[in-house]
């Protein structure tokens, strides 16, 4: 199942990249973005724990950003210390083609998957979302373990429960 997720991302990704304009964005600096567009006015430190990295890393992303005019870096009025994170009218810009973009393309895609295959990606939809939600929880909040033994009977074999075939 992930290599297929992992897959499907990749190959929209490459796709895309032929037509953007602009210098390329590595994944981490565009998951940053991404996470601005969704909060502005976000803190370094509340990003860094939203994905998952280090404080320097994102202070490192945020820095690339500033200097590339993607973010802008705004003190945050309650605390002199800490900085609030926007957009820039260019990433705003940038984000919004890529949306557009990725749209057409998967629409586009999409549109040629029958009714079943179309009641299948629609039902398998709210196990998506709550996988993403677990996945982004705390990691040291795991209860139960994480190895193989964790899986469920039939994961990862041909013709288990996650994929036709092909191991996660």
């Amino acid at each position: 199942m992930t290599d297929t997720l992992v897959g499907i991302q990749r190959l929209i990704r490459r796709r895309l990249r032929g037509g953007l304009t602009g210098p390329r964005l590595r994944g981490a600096e565009v998951e940053l973005l991404r996470l601005i567009e969704s909060r502005p006015g976000i803190g370094v430190s509340e990003a860094a724990r939203e994905l998952h990295l280090a404080g320097n890393s994102v202070s490192t992303l945020v820095n690339q950003l500033v200097r590339a005019e993607y973010l802008v870096r705004e003190t945050d009025p309650a605390d002199r210390r800490a900085a609030r994170l926007r957009l820039t009218g260019a990433a705003e810009k940038r984000l919004e083609d890529w949306h557009r973009r990725r749209a057409e393309l998967v629409g586009g895609r999409l549109a040629r998957l029958d009714g079943a295959d179309h009641d299948a990606l629609r039902a398998a939809l709210p196990a998506l979302r709550r996988l993403a939600d677990l996945l982004h929880e705390d990691p040291e909040a795991d209860d139960g373990p994480a190895g193989p033994e964790a899986a469920p009977a039939g994961a990862g074999v041909p013709g288990g429960p996650w994929t036709e075939g092909t191991p996660s």
